[in-house]
């Protein structure tokens, strides 16, 4: 499934983190949007906090959106 979003957030594995890629490459392992914040910050956009992670169209959210973490 091709996406045209860069960040893409994928469903809760069974420890409740969820894989996160950013422009096709793996940022880790988040378990809360403050966790997708930080990605965001290292892939250079040093002003994003959870707000910004909760209302960007730059994410695709996979298996449920921001408020879900657990299977």
């Amino acid at each position: 499934m091709a996406t045209d979003r860069p960040v893409v957030v994928y469903p809760p594995d069974e420890e409740g983190g969820r894989r996160v890629h950013i422009n096709g490459r793996i940022a880790g392992r988040a378990y809360s949007v403050r966790d997708i914040a930080a990605f965001m910050q290292e892939a250079g956009l040093q002003d994003w906090d959870e707000m910004d992670v909760v209302r960007s169209e730059l994410i695709e959210w996979r298996g449920g959106g921001p408020d879900v973490w657990a299977r």
